[in-house]
C-alpha cells in the first residue's frame, strides 16, 4: 500500500507479523483515505530508483483511519482521466496531481529567488493596493461592492504608476513588487487593414 503526502509517496508493508487487527484495518482501506500510519522505516528488498522514497518502506505497527473517502471522481495520477471541467470542479482533488504540485512549488521557489536576488541588490518589496476607489477610464473595470457604503465600488487601479510617482517621490528608489493579474483580458477586434 503506498500512501501520499506533499513530499511524495512511501510504500507501507503489512505481512504475516502484521497485528490483526492492524491488518484488518488496512484491508478495509479506499482510495484517497486519510490516515495515521506509525511503523519502523526499513530498507526496501527491491528498490524503485523512480520514486525518492524507493530505498525505504514503512513496516505498519498501527494505523488509524482519520477520514474514509468516496471514490474520487478520477484518478489522482500525472496523467488524469479527468477532463478539465471535472477537474476544476473537483481542484483540491486535481491539486494532489504532481503537475500542479510541481508548478506551485516552482512558483514559490521562483518568487523566493527574485525576492532574495532584489534584496541582495538594495531593493524593498513593497505592496500598492490591488482596490481603489473607481475612476472611469478607458478599460473594463474589476469592481467589488463596498459594505460600508452602499452603492459605491472598489476597482482595480486604471493607473498603478500614480502609487509608483508617489513611493518614487517619498524617496523609495528601489523598490518593486511580485502582482497578482485580476484582468479579465479578452481579445480585442484590430481596426487596421
Amino acid at each position: 500500500m503506498d500512501i501520499r503526502d506533499r513530499y511524495g509517496i512511501t510504500q507501507l508493508r503489512v505481512d504475516e507479523t502484521t497485528d490483526p487487527s492492524v491488518s484488518a484495518v488496512v484491508a478495509g482501506l479506499g482510495r484517497e483515505y486519510v490516515i495515521q500510519a506509525t511503523g519502523v522505516v526499513e530498507e526496501r528488498q527491491s528498490k524503485n530508483p523512480k520514486i525518492p522514497t524507493g530505498d525505504i518502506e514503512i513496516r505498519l505497527t498501527g494505523i488509524r483511519v482519520l477520514n474514509a473517502s468516496q471514490t474520487p471522481p478520477f484518478t489522482i495520477e500525472d496523467e488524469s482521466d479527468g477532463g478539465e471541467d471535472i477537474r476544476a470542479k473537483y481542484r483540491y482533488l486535481d491539486l494532489r496531481r504532481n503537475p500542479l504540485k510541481r508548478a506551485l512549488m516552482l512558483r514559490h521557489r521562483m518568487a523566493h529567488e527574485v525576492r532574495n536576488y532584489l534584496d541582495a541588490a538594495g531593493f524593498m518589496e513593497i505592496e500598492t493596493p490591488f482596490l481603489i476607489k473607481s475612476t472611469p477610464e478607458g478599460a473594463r473595470d474589476f469592481v467589488v461592492p463596498s459594505r460600508m457604503n452602499p452603492g459605491e465600488f472598489y476597482a482595480l487601479p486604471q493607473s498603478p504608476q500614480t502609487f509608483k510617482q508617489l513611493l518614487m517621490v517619498a524617496g523609495y528608489d528601489r523598490y518593486f513588487q511580485i502582482v497578482r493579474c485580476f484582468r479579465s483580458r479578452s481579445s480585442r477586434r484590430s481596426t487596421a487593414r
